[in-house]
């Protein structure tokens, strides 16, 4: 099988190949999210690959079961620096963007999602409160690679020869949620700037009222390998997961730290105090209370008709496993 992910600490072990597949011949490929996105949308060009939750949520709820997902989150993230502010476009609060021209790559993507929940329960700001811009964040041009038309909500392309930093930094828009750190904001010297001062104190907050560590990718494999080896997604599961634990204590193996982080082992103790020796975790259960809250804010945000049911995502042999 084809497999593309991005090569993560929680991946590397699958990708060197300390954790083995059993029983499956992996080829894997290293790209980063939006060539995977696009070429397994687009052209179901992999086996098995990383998806955004968003994709994947509304797809099915389209009706349309092109992949089988997997509960292994390989991507979460706080998004609370994710939102840049143009100076002279009069944001000073979140509740100041009501109004406000805002771009966002594609409106649909997931770290898009988790922050306008996020604006709406904590601050009062709705989706119809703004008006939306999708389009390249660097690159002119770029075409949503799974196209939406949310009733209610005043949502456009830009320009096809312009790029969504351009636009901020000449306070044609004035606000933009990219995960992407756009070129026009130069850590606060120049016209663009954080809607958050200090974003991670945001996002300690956050998760101190909700518990949420926000879902951003997931696996999925293509229905017609499970049917013909139902097996596949268990044997997936375990896997990433085994990968995944052995991430899990690198970070706290102070023997010859595994990244560049002088405090590595200190801020990694800190999470674990603050969030729970499984902070990362995988598996429908642990997840369900946050996957139904991300289901919630997808029809509110008018991306799906009405909320899925988190079991029906996964296969059962991934929901429930064997025990000793």
């Amino acid at each position: 099988m084809t497999i593309a992910t991005g090569r993560y600490d929680r991946t590397a072990a699958l990708h060197d190949g300390r954790v083995r597949l059993e029983g499956i011949d992996a080829t894997w490929l290293r790209l980063n999210p939006e060539q995977i996105f696009w070429r397994m949308i687009q052209h179901g060009e992999f086996d098995v690959s990383e998806m955004a939750l968003a994709s994947f949520v509304i797809l099915r709820s389209r009706g349309t079961h092109a992949f089988v997902g997997i509960p292994v989150f390989l991507s979460r993230s706080f998004r609370h620096d994710a939102i840049f502010v143009h100076r002279k476009a009069g944001i000073e609060t979140p509740g100041d963007l009501k109004g406000k021209r805002i771009g966002v790559p594609e409106y649909q993507m997931t770290t898009a999602v988790w922050m306008r929940a996020i604006l709406e329960d904590d601050f009062g700001v709705r989706p119809e409160d703004c008006e939306w811009f999708q389009g390249g964040l660097e690159q002119a041009g770029r075409i949503p690679h799974t196209p939406v038309a949310p009733p209610g909500i005043r949502l456009e392309l830009i320009p096809p020869d312009k790029t969504l930093a351009s636009m901020l930094e000449c306070n044609e828009l004035d606000a933009l949620i990219t995960p992407r750190k756009p070129t026009s904001f130069r850590g606060g010297n120049g016209g663009v700037v954080r809607l958050f001062d200090h974003p991670w104190e945001e996002a300690r907050g956050y998760f101190a009222r909700t518990k949420i560590f926000p879902i951003m990718h997931l696996l999925v494999v293509r229905p017609e390998i499970v049917r013909e080896y139902p097996w596949v997604p268990q044997t997936l599961f375990d896997a990433f997961l085994a990968a995944k634990q052995l991430a899990d204590a690198d970070l706290v193996d102070a023997t010859a730290l595994r990244t560049g982080l002088p405090f590595l082992v200190e801020q990694a103790e800190s999470v674990i105090e603050t969030m729970g020796r499984d902070f990362w975790a995988y598996g429908v259960e642990a997840n369900r209370e946050q996957l139904e809250t991300y289901m919630r804010h997808s029809v509110r945000q008018g991306l799906i008709p009405e909320p899925l049911d988190v079991d029906e995502l996964f296969p059962a042999s991934t929901r429930r496993t064997s025990r000793i």
